[in-house]
């Protein structure tokens, strides 16, 4: 499968609430999306919302070489009441040699069990909703967020290297992207409110706030 735009491509297997809201959010930061799930009813109601979308057995390594699942840079497994078809799905998955699987489970119990199985990471719907996984799986920049409303939201993030050494003015954030930042985080030091001559190092953690789309613009840069 050719990769559009050489932006990510996501699969979404399980297309209830969780796997729904990621699948959709991901879509809204245009990214390409399969969304999966045995229910054909659900996959016919989704199949003009998302990029494609398709009614098959996930446990199946057949079914799912057939959809070429191994060309997507992540698959997420977000099958929520059914525990051993997460758990084969899993297994089928990273057989088939997809590099970064991303599951849900419900309980420790079951989150432990699929890091052992293979999964590379296992998140708990509640402590993590959909939405927010989609920002961090889709902005490696991005290491947490949080919206405060339609289209704006706060995030924590790297710095860009292209900032390193930069100060907070000479970056010009808020003209250029249409952010603010509120804090710096050094090590265990946080700065909160930087003054303008604060000098951006290597490692340094953002906190930022603006419309998500300035966020997601300003996550480009290198």
């Amino acid at each position: 499968m050719a990769r559009r735009n050489g932006k990510k491509e996501f699969a979404v297997i399980g297309l209830g609430r969780f796997g729904t809201s990621l699948a959709m959010t991901l879509m809204e930061q245009g990214f390409h999306v399969l969304g999966i799930d045995r229910d054909t009813e659900i996959v016919q109601r989704l199949s003009d919302q998302i990029t494609q979308a398709v009614s098959l057995d996930s446990t199946n390594e057949d079914a799912l070489s057939a959809v070429d699942i191994i060309s997507f840079d992540t698959v997420v497994v977000a099958i929520g009441n059914n525990f051993e078809g997460n758990l084969m799905t899993t297994v089928a998955l990273k057989s088939l040699g997809v590099k970064h699987v991303v599951c849900k489970a419900l309980t420790e119990r079951q989150q432990a069990i699929l890091l052992r199985v293979g999964a590379d990471r296992v998140v708990l719907p509640e402590h993590e909703a959909g939405q927010r996984l989609a920002w961090v799986l889709a902005e490696p920049r991005v290491l947490d967020h949080l919206e405060l409303g339609p289209g704006f939201s706060v995030a924590e993030l790297r710095v860009p290297p292209s900032m390193v050494e930069h100060t907070l003015i000479e970056t010009d954030m808020r003209r250029r992207y249409g952010i603010n930042v509120l804090a710096v985080r050094r090590g265990s030091a946080l700065t909160v409110s930087p003054p303008v001559n604060y000098i951006f190092e290597e490692n340094d953690i953002l906190l930022v706030i603006g419309a998500d789309t300035s966020i997601a613009r300003f996550c480009e840069l290198s």
